[in-house]
């Protein structure tokens, strides 16, 4: 899958990574700590904001579009909108939330549909690590999904901005696991290694 790249001698490679998940599991907070290393205890929920950044990716700078969607799209068509323009995706749920964690199944479901593609790139994070003591969903729990899926997992913590620079999306030109999502992002694979983003 070939990145956007508008027209124009100067104009960069735009890939675009959806965020999605149950409304308040923290995809605003993430997405906030990675754009501007701040945390955000108070914010209005989210109708679907994008966040964009230049990297450096195999060498070349590139813009990272993240779009941070709502919970629940009050319209289907503008959510598989959302999904069809996706090229990588990061299924977000709450640790202490049961519920959040069973809607990444459908989510999923969603995507999958959407995509007609079961390598879509994904990844499954789970938020809000720093909440141990109200921990719902265990870690072994959210690695057999991930394991059953065939994509990584991961826990973060917005507030303490834990393994923050550890969320991982897949590189949308190959089929690979994952990219760091950091102010360097890099690339790295179950299958395959690409070089370091700088």
């Amino acid at each position: 899958m070939a990145a956007n790249k508008p027209k124009g001698q100067n104009s960069l490679a735009l890939h675009k990574v959806i965020m999605v998940g149950s409304g308040g599991v923290g995809k605003s907070a993430l997405t906030l700590q990675f754009m501007y290393d701040e945390f955000v205890e108070d914010y209005e929920p989210t109708k679907a904001d994008s966040y964009r950044k230049k990297v450096v990716l195999d060498g070349e700078e590139v813009q990272i579009d993240i779009l941070d969607t709502a919970g629940q799209e009050d319209y289907a068509a503008i959510r598989d909108n959302y999904f069809r323009s996706g090229e990588g995706f990061l299924c977000v749920f709450s640790i202490t939330e049961m519920e959040s964690f069973a809607a990444t199944a459908d989510f999923r479901e969603q995507i999958l549909r959407v995509k007609e593609d079961e390598n879509v790139p994904f990844l499954l994070v789970g938020n809000k690590s720093d909440l141990e003591d109200k921990r719902q969903v265990s870690v072994e729990e959210a690695k057999a999904r991930a394991d059953q899926w065939n994509v990584n997992y991961v826990e973060t913590s917005a507030k303490t901005r834990a393994n923050v620079d550890k969320i991982r999306i897949m590189h949308p030109r190959i089929n690979v696991s994952s990219v760091v999502v950091t102010e360097a992002w890099f690339v790295e694979s179950k299958v395959c290694k690409w070089p370091s983003v700088q």
